[in-house]
């Protein structure tokens, strides 16, 4: 039996303190590790062991050592920093001006992308360390996420995307007040098929006048050339994107039309009426989903004329039908989008509010950055077969462009 399972069974005998006990074993023996390693690294360094003489370098030597604290999961501890006279060495165990153990500030950040609070989090690190963290302790930590903000608000975008979607969901924020506001998003498939996730907007309402700043912002910032446009049809939405982007094509989501036809029916009719829509974006050609529209308009007019007059008046319904078949399922409608906000909705049940525009900034864009992340190498479902195919199409669409 080795001298740590012969404490280790001598802190399971303390049954009153049990626990504490162990936490202590655990504690002091990872500091007394770190302590050898970090003696065992100078030298290395150096290349001579201490007290060692024939082998001392003229050019450096040990210069003592400085006491540092860390935190990490086990408690506090107390380290001793061997130095070198040139100041050369810097330990990889423990980088110079560290007082926490990173996997402390990595967690604090995770928690605060899931949604929590200063205050919460804090009280979630105590428990864990031991130690008292206090908001603003944790608010500095997650102010590396600030950076963050700037760098996705301002980073150069594509020329090319085969799809851009637009969206908005609703968060609550509070100013003097609280009351949800709307986070208008835009989320982009590229030409290659990785999905991203491009810029965001937020204001009181939902309008077409944040959307045209929005992506006003997208063309600034290298969004030149896209190809369509996927929208849930917010009023004046499809002539602000052709006003900016006039050879690009808008498709209306087409669950939206769906709900919006669902409201204005008698609930005696809405399962047959939706039913009947349905077949509209699973045809093969746009001449045969067409005739479905038809036969559609011409069943229902007699008794709702309004509903098919808003479906008959609608030019950006089977926008979709004019690109390849394999990404069709994906562009008839914002359920890629609206996935998304599904997801950010649910991280955003542990957050009653958001105490200030920034703090949601700083939520938002961590949720961003890790979605580019986990897709910027993955490939949309049916776009890895059609890109020469959405080329040609961008070809012929910007042919006053120089594109390559």
């Amino acid at each position: 039996m080795n001298d740590f399972t012969t404490k280790l069974m001598s802190c399971l005998a303390n049954r009153e303190n049990m626990e504490e006990a162990i936490q202590e074993l655990f504690r002091s023996e990872l500091e007394k590790a770190m302590n050898d390693l970090l003696k065992i690294e100078l030298t290395s360094h150096l290349n001579y062991e201490r007290y060692e003489r024939s082998g001392l370098s003229e050019n450096n030597s040990r210069n003592g050592f400085y006491e540092r604290k860390l935190q990490t999961t086990h408690g506090e501890l107390n380290l001793i920093i061997p130095r070198d006279r040139n100041g050369e060495f810097d330990s990889p165990l423990v980088p110079k001006y560290e007082r926490r153990d990173t996997r402390t500030e990595e967690l604090i950040v995770k928690l605060f992308q899931t949604g929590l609070t200063n205050s919460e989090i804090s009280e979630i690190v105590e428990s864990l360390y031991e130690k008292k963290y206090s908001r603003g302790t944790i608010s500095n930590i997650t102010e590396k996420i600030v950076a963050d903000v700037e760098a996705f608000r301002k980073r150069t975008l594509s020329g090319q995307y085969a799809v851009i979607y637009l969206d908005a969901t609703y968060v609550p924020l509070r100013r003097d007040t609280v009351r949800k506001e709307a986070v208008h998003i835009a989320l982009g498939i590229t030409m290659e098929g990785a999905k991203e996730m491009l810029g965001y907007a937020v204001a009181p309402n939902e309008s077409s006048t944040i959307w045209k700043e929005l992506l006003l912002d997208l063309h600034s910032r290298g969004a030149e050339t896209p190809l369509l446009f996927v929208t849930d049809g917010i009023t004046g939405i499809e002539e602000t994107i052709l006003e900016i982007y006039p050879q690009a094509d808008v498709q209306r989501c087409l669950v939206h039309v769906m709900r919006n036809i669902a409201s204005h029916v008698r609930v005696k009719d809405r399962a047959e009426i939706l039913g009947d829509f349905k077949h509209i974006h699973s045809q093969k050609t746009k001449e045969a989903a067409q005739e479905i529209l038809d036969d559609f308009s011409r069943k229902w007019e007699a008794i709702y004329p309004k509903v098919v007059g808003s479906v008959q008046g609608n030019s950006f319904l089977l926008t979709f039908y004019s690109y390849p078949e394999a990404i069709r399922c994906s562009i008839y409608s914002t359920n890629l989008i609206e996935n998304f906000n599904k997801h950010l909705k649910r991280d955003l049940q542990a957050k009653i509010q958001f105490p200030s525009e920034e703090s949601m900034e700083k939520f938002l864009v961590s949720r961003f950055d890790v979605y580019n992340y986990r897709f910027s190498e993955k490939v949309h479902r049916g776009f890895g077969s059609v890109h020469s195919e959405l080329n040609q199409i961008l070809q012929n669409k910007y042919k006053d462009k120089a594109i390559l």
